[in-house]
């Protein structure tokens, strides 16, 4: 009865989610490549092998994801590969990661019809579900196809559970339909549990975030950065940014450029379509900047640099001293710490951290990370570490180390997920 009104629901707002998506596509063009997949009309190659269907929604759960695809490209190479997201910024991530070694199609939004189509034509041996991205009739057509599904890397907010509380019989309907769910925590699964898991069907595995591989190439394209800027200048990259936050950190960037002249700050932003409104942010500063699409290199003279490519994050953070993450000094909630801190950077965060409020509090108890509640305490946050360059390497140092003492996810989710995929051979 709770997926019929959803259903019911869902079918009247179809106008809306359409019109929203023309939207999108009108600030981000991208959107309108094949937005048919969305609709569930997808075609996909005559596989030898029923693949494995990962969806992972954006580029955060791209990359938290990356490993265990690698590891699986290699030790099930007869094994196709189809990846699933929602947004364009992840399907060029996809590609930029894995190139025609995976299949790429968008995910259907939640229509019954559509999703019985697209989960007909991919016929997977395996779903494999990033985090925790809940879809009644998704799982409902799985359950019909008899496909096991693998909730990995799961995590639940306290604010997440409230919200699917209120919805209990279609999260219950949607929690019977998991085959197993990897959470992160003993806290995650605890709120799983409440909302109807069945314990018996849940492993605290910890966060596949930690066994993020390092790539060679961020250090060597890091070095050229460095000798294009200047070796021994202070550099902070501010990743992931939200609206309103570029202004923030540019005012920020004033004092501290008076007491070091030579400081450069990196600028991230953390939606493709944001990326002309920053630079138009850059152009009313008083400050010298220059665009990553505009310039291959930063020159010396260079003190703001707006970083409006996608896929090259990683090597500027391995360039950079400090880093601040985004959509946090904004109610977003931010983004992944454990990026610059296996990178042994020294990590600094606003006060909204809701999607990694627990990775952000042991971070932080290692010291690895300093939480800052506004504006002011973010120049006085910087200004220390700047100040004291012995304090700011010894927290890059506690930040790497927390990140190696969490690391062994990735084996335990191989674990689970392989089970399935031989057992359906």
């Amino acid at each position: 009865m709770a997926r019929f009104f959803y259903n019911l629901v869902l079918h009247l707002l179809l106008p809306a989610i359409l019109f929203k998506l023309w939207l999108r596509a009108r600030k981000a063009p991208a959107y309108a490549h094949r937005w048919t997949e969305r609709l569930g009309k997808v075609h996909f190659p005559a596989y030898d092998q029923p693949p494995i269907w990962i969806h992972a929604v954006s580029v955060g759960e791209v990359q938290a994801i990356s490993t265990f695809v690698r590891h699986c490209l290699i030790e099930h190479p007869s094994t196709p590969i189809v990846i699933t997201t929602m947004t364009p910024t992840g399907a060029e991530r996809v590609k930029a990661l894995f190139g025609d070694q995976v299949t790429h199609r968008y995910c259907p939004y939640d229509f019954p019809w559509a999703m019985q189509h697209f989960v007909q034509a991919l016929k997977p041996q395996l779903c494999l579900i990033v985090e925790t991205e809940l879809w009644p009739n998704l799982l409902h057509a799985c359950q019909v196809s008899m496909i096991p599904v693998i909730l990995a890397n799961a995590r639940l907010s306290e604010r997440s559970a409230k919200g699917y509380a209120k919805f209990k019989g279609l999260t219950r309907f949607m929690l019977d339909r998991i085959t197993h769910i990897a959470v992160q925590n003993h806290e995650d699964a605890e709120r799983f549990a409440q909302l109807g898991a069945r314990q018996d069907r849940m492993s605290v595995i910890g966060s596949i975030k930690f066994d993020v591989e390092i790539d060679p190439e961020w250090s060597h394209k890091a070095t050229q950065f460095k000798q294009a800027w200047g070796a021994e200048r202070p550099v902070i990259l501010a990743a992931s940014t939200h609206d309103d936050e570029e202004a923030l950190l540019l005012s920020a960037f004033e004092p501290l450029h008076h007491r070091y002249p030579d400081l450069l700050l990196l600028i991230a932003p953390r939606h493709p379509e944001r990326f002309d409104a920053c630079a138009e942010l850059c152009e009313r500063s008083a400050f010298k900047w220059r665009r990553r699409s505009e310039h291959s290199l930063i020159d010396a003279d260079t003190q703001v640099f707006l970083i409006d490519r996608l896929g090259e994050l990683m090597p500027f953070c391995s360039a950079a001293d400090i880093v601040f993450i985004g959509g946090s000094l904004v109610e977003r909630g931010g983004h992944n710490p454990l990026e610059p801190a296996m990178l042994g950077k020294p990590v600094i965060i606003g006060p909204h951290t809701y999607n990694f409020a627990l990775i952000t509090k042991e971070l932080a108890n290692m010291g690895g990370l300093v939480q800052v509640s506004d504006h002011s305490t973010l120049i006085k946050a910087l200004e220390n570490w700047l100040d004291h360059k012995s304090q700011q390497l010894h927290a890059g140092q506690q930040a790497r180390a927390y990140v190696e003492q969490q690391q062994g996810a990735l084996d335990k989710l191989k674990n689970l997920a392989y089970v399935y995929l031989s057992s359906n051979a």
